[in-house]
């Protein structure tokens, strides 16, 4: 079994085979280990870092993605890649896929996750999906036992194994910053502000839903019926209706307390839908001032108005 090596020292070629993937990304992380483990969490981490991800590449593949990469011009800095059994035979090309890797002179670091029997087991039970090695007559814990007996090289050649068995998501979210983020790099949670129009339905994915149609509606108010949001017609109008500031200053407030806990409970999405009657008007304006707020406070945004224009 080969020395594993240290999780902060990308492994590359030497110089002298060193060719065209000389400049590969800065980070070019593979993931791999046992099914079940974590690796679609892991990935979602990794997103959430900033990176280029793609999951369930053929091993075959990591060296054609990695000259990608490297000849982006810069667009894809950081990349991570999952790779494991679903590949079928197609995983085991991945020892030949690491050594052309290393002939390109492409730095490379690889995260590997495994867990106990039991914790493999239980996960397994409770989403009801199938083992990728299990076949008819093999039992569970039989496929456990050969995709474990089958990842032992790769294994020995990680930088970093990571036994999720008792770790909660937000503690793999904690590790892979940890090890993988830039230095001094934070990844403030995403925050999608949407408004939208009670009679079109509430958005479904929302986690917090929020009524202004107290406030006066610009609908009746012909000078103002054609206009939207982001008029600054109709955003005085709703601005200076009575509450409307007062409304705000205690949303901001509620906020400012439950965003950072939502962080440290490992949540890197939140949305927060802000409706009225057609979407048009005091949900857009509302929206907007929200948005702004937020990013102010450094988080990151995506604001959209989805029945703006119906």
């Amino acid at each position: 079994m080969k020395r594993q090596a240290e999780a902060g020292a990308p492994r590359s070629g030497s110089s002298r085979k060193r060719s065209k993937a000389a400049a590969s990304p800065t980070q070019f992380v593979i993931i791999t280990g046992l099914s079940g483990a974590g690796k679609t969490q892991a990935i979602h981490c990794f997103e959430d870092l900033g990176f280029f991800c793609v999951d369930n590449l053929p091993p075959a593949l990591l060296p054609k993605f990695a000259e990608l990469c490297a000849h982006s011009d810069g667009r894809v800095p950081r990349a991570a890649v999952v790779t494991d059994v679903r590949g079928g035979i197609f995983f085991d090309e991945l020892q030949n896929a690491l050594a052309e890797l290393e002939r390109m002179g492409a730095k490379y670091r690889i995260l590997f996750l495994e867990a106990s029997q039991e914790a493999l087991v239980k996960r397994f039970k409770e989403t009801r999906r199938r083992h990728p090695l299990s076949l008819p007559r093999r039992t569970l814990l039989a496929s456990i036992e050969q995709e474990r007996r089958r990842l032992e090289d790769i294994r020995g050649r990680a930088d970093k194994v990571i036994d999720t068995s008792a770790i909660p998501v937000r503690q793999l979210r904690d590790e892979i910053a940890r090890l993988f983020a830039r230095r001094g790099e934070a990844v403030p949670m995403l925050v999608s502000v949407v408004s939208f129009g009670f009679k079109y339905g509430t958005p479904v994915d929302a986690d917090l839903v929020l009524d202004v149609r107290f406030l006066p509606n610009p609908h009746y108010v012909a000078s103002l019926r054609d206009k939207t949001g982001h008029s600054t017609q109709v955003k005085d109008y709703v601005l200076n209706s009575a509450g409307a500031h007062e409304f705000l200053e205690r949303l901001y407030s509620l906020l400012d307390l439950c965003l950072p806990l939502h962080a440290q409970e490992g949540k890197a999405y939140l949305t927060i839908a802000i409706g009225c009657t057609g979407g048009r008007h005091r949900s857009v304006v509302l929206a907007n001032q929200l948005a702004a707020y937020l990013r102010g406070k450094g988080y990151r945004v995506r604001l959209g108005h989805r029945d703006m224009r119906k």
